[in-house]
């Protein structure tokens, strides 16, 4: 008589899917992506940095005076400048995420993961790891150069510990928001210019000048833009300053962007890349 065949037993433990172990793999591969090419880096930096620059020695004289009661100028302009410089390095950190998600669709690495015995989920999720951590590596760059040219906070440790936690929040909404502009991209360019306005809304914003001083027209869409609460919390945590209604704004904000940017990259990950 011959045996019984055997019913298959639970798969081994080195083939189930893993979402925790596969997304650390995932993120530790982006991560050597930007380690072996740190001029990525540096030239996602270096956009802010000349903005920085720029507008304090440049025009931080006149618009100093213009938004303060007292003798203003560039030291009193730093101060006020700096928050939206730090979103707008978020920004640009964000756009080399979905250049970097377009180059792997373009180039078929994803249809190689397909092939993989891998958690689907962990292929996005290491870019999120990945771009977060280079974008406040960008972060600690400028706040650097900030503090050379004379920004001086006034937070203490918890102010400073709350600013974290809080531009933690805003770039892990944007890179998930760049996710998905990344995979919409149909090419490498493209991605590139998708997330050009979010470089741009902080200049529409409360991030240079006072929405006081923009015509009625301007003035209602810079106060009522995401990114204007973003940056008057920001400005209110680095200073020791009340936030008010504008930090609970932006976090309903980030909520919102990050959750939409998540949903939509689910979306557009399983319409083109089926189990």
């Amino acid at each position: 008589m011959g045996t019984a065949p055997s019913l298959p037993g639970p798969a081994p433990a080195a083939l189930r899917f893993h979402p925790l172990r596969d997304s650390a793999t995932m993120s530790r591969r982006n991560l050597r992506h930007m380690l072996r090419y740190p001029s990525t880096t540096l030239v996602l930096v270096g956009m802010p940095i000349v903005f920085l620059l720029l507008f304090v020695y440049v025009f931080g004289g006149a618009l100093g005076a213009g938004i303060s009661e007292g003798p203003g100028g560039r030291s009193e302009y730093v101060t006020y400048v700096v928050p939206a410089i730090l979103l707008m390095t978020i920004a640009s950190t964000v756009q080399g995420t979905a250049i970097s998600i377009a180059m792997d669709l373009t180039e078929g690495i994803i249809d190689r993961f397909r092939t993989m015995h891998i958690a689907r989920v962990s292929v996005l999720t290491g870019h999120v790891v990945g771009s977060v951590i280079q974008a406040f590596l960008s972060l600690a760059i400028v706040m650097g150069v900030a503090l050379l040219i004379g920004f001086r906070p006034g937070a203490g440790l918890g102010g400073w510990l709350a600013t974290t936690g809080f531009l933690a929040v805003v770039t892990f909404a944007l890179v998930w928001l760049s996710v998905a502009l990344g995979q919409v991209s149909r090419s490498v360019e493209t991605a590139s210019n998708l997330p050009m306005p979010l470089i741009l809304l902080p200049f529409l914003s409360s991030g240079f000048v006072p929405t006081d001083s923009m015509p009625a027209g301007l003035r209602w869409f810079a106060e009522y833009q995401p990114f204007t609460p973003i940056i008057e919390t920001s400005r209110g945590l680095l200073m020791d300053q009340p936030v008010g209604h504008h930090g609970w704004v932006a976090l309903g904000w980030c909520a919102l962007i990050a959750l939409g940017g998540y949903l939509w990259s689910r979306r557009l990950f399983g319409r083109e890349h089926p189990s």
